[in-house]
């Protein structure tokens, strides 16, 4: 973990990620978005001069995951990629939830309950849950700074296996539980060769959920070992949308309703449909001897 950011940069970055979700929609641009909170954070960090990049970037390009992927030493490759995801215009995944997810990593980053198993649940939930592309998003988890070389390397691999092995078994296999239940079978003296990333807790709790939706083990996650969880993507209330749409239609329909009582009892009066009186044209012959023709 030596070469992640100081505590302070995730914290800022968390703010950074707080009140563009809150200030988005409210008739501001991100570039004015960006420029306001260019003042807000602090100025003893580095997040003033990336956020000025971002900006620049935004305005050549229209899109700020691209800025992020230069700034490689600042933002990680998943950061880049969540935006990334988040601007395309085909998928699901929003800008706004791409927010939400960015803010709660970056808190977990700056607190003191953060170890590489639980930020490695919090990423690959992220993925599941938001039906982001698992191969690109775990090629970006894996050059993670938070992550040394083993994690890398076994990120690779799940990479190439996930769909073909169980991500539970993968997780169990990798467990200080595996170790123990080998132990058990084959002897004290045997050994894995390949390093352990995960403790007994997380095998329990990988094996228990094998042959299940994922889900279910980061669910079971979160609740006995307190790793974060993911935000869900915002629903939209279409029924506050759907209340202007009936007032009109209930508008159209006490006209028709008017019109056709009017026409009922006495005709219809089109003369009030009439435009304003245009007046004659003038006769440009009135007055005039004209040659007479043969």
């Amino acid at each position: 973990m030596a070469d992640m950011l100081p505590r302070e940069e995730y914290i800022e970055q968390a703010y950074l990620f707080r009140i563009l979700w809150e200030r988005l929609g409210q008739d501001l641009t991100l570039q004015d978005l960006l420029q306001q909170c260019r003042y807000e954070v602090l100025a003893t960090t580095k997040l003033p001069l990336a956020i000025d990049f971002l900006n620049s970037e935004l305005k050549h390009s229209g899109a700020i995951s691209q800025g992020m992927r230069r700034l490689a030493h600042y933002f990680t490759p998943y950061q880049a990629f969540l935006v990334g995801q988040a601007e395309e215009d085909s998928g699901r995944f929003d800008f706004r939830t791409s927010l939400l997810v960015l803010q709660a990593e970056a808190l977990y980053k700056s607190s003191a309950q953060f170890d590489r198993q639980g930020l490695f649940f919090y990423q690959f939930e992220s993925l599941c849950r938001h039906r982001l592309k698992y191969d690109l998003g775990l090629k970006a988890m894996s050059l993670d700074s938070a992550y040394n070389n083993e994690w890398q390397e076994w990120l690779m691999i799940v990479q190439k296996q996930l769909g073909l092995v169980d991500l539970a078994d993968l997780i169990y296999g990798r467990s200080e539980d595996f170790v123990e239940y080998r132990k058990r079978h084959l002897g004290p003296d045997s050994k894995t060769e390949y390093p352990i990333l995960f403790g007994v807790r997380e095998g329990k709790i990988a094996y228990a959920n094998r042959r299940k939706e994922p889900l279910f083990l980061f669910a079971a996650m979160q609740r006995h070992l307190s790793y974060p969880d993911v935000p869900k993507r915002e629903t939209i209330n279409q029924a506050l949308e759907m209340i202007p749409q009936m007032q009109r239609r209930i508008e159209r329909l006490e006209a028709r309703m008017k019109f056709m009582e009017e026409e009922q009892r006495q005709g219809i009066d089109i003369t009030k449909f009439y435009g304003k009186s245009v007046p004659p044209l003038i006769d440009l012959a009135d007055g005039m001897d004209l040659p007479e023709i043969d």
